[in-house]
């Protein structure tokens, strides 16, 4: 039996690979609201928001391009939607890490954010677990992982859709969409420290571990982020001693002393530093010493001041560190003494000024 063509039929084929010719290969050419990527780094996580980017164009946004409350959008699954909070794809954000969006604790991952905007100044943040359906016709409650209220502001005018972040800390920001003249703010957050050490502890079974200094950088994170200080002392005590690795500084010895310190082990401490004195240089035992009289241990600190001026005669900066010694304990004769004699022997201009404007000081009888 021979197939007959009619010319609709004809015509039907010629449709159907003219159609699927553009569903396979459409033109890449601009687009009205072009896409667009932000992202910041707290700590060591980092958050990005994808979205696309439409232009106010002299038209009327807020409650009318952009409905106010929950809508019918007419098409897709969902019966009323929020807004997508950009336009065409759905607006998506992601963390790296754990954290808390809007101060409500979130996973780590991607989240389809979308926004219900009301009158006045109140809007309503939604992260959902569905991040790759088309804008918001297809929102389903039931996906919500988070929602939360917050408050608008008036802002200049913004042609372009626009997500920045601000008020950078060390452990948090705040990111705003900024349209028109509205601005929406929420805050974003991690719990860095833990965060990092959970880094560290991982690092160190790995190939960085087989190195000293990452047991010393641990030990100085922890010491200067108020974490497990016993843990930071194992770690500090693995890069001085016990391992293939270890070697025993003036530097890793500091950081020792200073975990003792925190932990309440003051003679502890001053006697790691005791045994690490032979080893120090002229300036590691200078700067030794102006620590321990910013810790208000001036006798301690004028005992280091004193070895250093016998064990380094006559070198930088023995006698601006006897000065500061004396000076500390009231002694402005025998600081400026030492004073005149550290003028004549400092290497540069520089120090040359310090130690005169010290010197006048002294004289006025101010402490240095």
């Amino acid at each position: 039996m021979k197939l007959k063509i009619t010319h609709i039929t004809g015509v039907a084929v010629l449709m159907f690979f003219m159609l699927t010719t553009v569903a396979f290969a459409q033109l890449n050419l601009p687009r009205g609201s072009q896409k667009a990527t932000v992202s910041q780094t707290v700590g060591i996580s980092e958050v990005s928001i994808s979205y696309s980017r439409p232009k106010v164009s002299e038209r009327e946004i807020w409650g009318k391009l952009v409905p106010y409350g929950m809508n019918n959008l007419g098409f897709g699954t969902a019966t009323t939607s929020p807004w997508r909070a950009g336009a065409n794809e759905n607006t998506t954000i992601t963390l790296s890490h754990d954290g808390k969006v809007g101060a409500k604790p979130i996973k780590a991952g991607t989240y389809g954010l979308h926004m219900i905007i009301n009158e006045g100044d109140k809007a309503t943040i939604i992260l959902s677990n569905n991040s790759t359906a088309w804008g918001s016709y297809f929102y389903e409650p039931s996906e919500d992982v988070i929602r939360f209220d917050v408050i608008t502001k008036e802002i200049p005018h913004v042609e372009w859709l626009t997500y920045n972040f601000y008020k950078v800390t060390s452990t948090s920001t705040s990111v705003a969409l900024q349209w028109g003249t509205k601005e929406i703010p929420f805050s974003i957050s991690f719990d860095v420290t833990n965060i990092v050490l959970a880094d560290i502890r991982k690092k160190m079974q790995n190939q960085e571990g087989f190195n000293r200094q990452t047991w010393e950088q641990a030990a100085t994170f922890v010491l200067n982020n108020d974490g497990d200080l016993d843990e930071a002392l194992t770690w500090i005590n693995n890069a001085i001693s016990g391992q293939f690795y270890s070697e025993r500084t003036f530097n890793n010895t500091q950081t020792k002393a200073a975990i003792l310190m925190k932990q309440g082990k003051k003679d502890e401490a001053l006697a790691v530093m005791d045994e690490i004195m032979p080893i120090a240089t002229v300036l590691e035992i200078h700067r030794y010493g102006r620590q321990l009289l910013g810790q208000g241990l001036t006798d301690k600190a004028m005992e280091i001041f004193t070895y250093n001026a016998k064990t380094n005669k006559g070198t930088w900066p023995v006698h601006y560190g006897l000065a500061r010694g004396y000076s500390a304990k009231g002694d402005f004769k025998n600081a400026i003494k030492h004073l005149e004699k550290a003028l004549k022997n400092a290497p540069n201009p520089r120090s040359k000024a310090n130690v005169q404007a010290n010197l006048d000081k002294l004289k006025k009888g101010e402490p240095i």
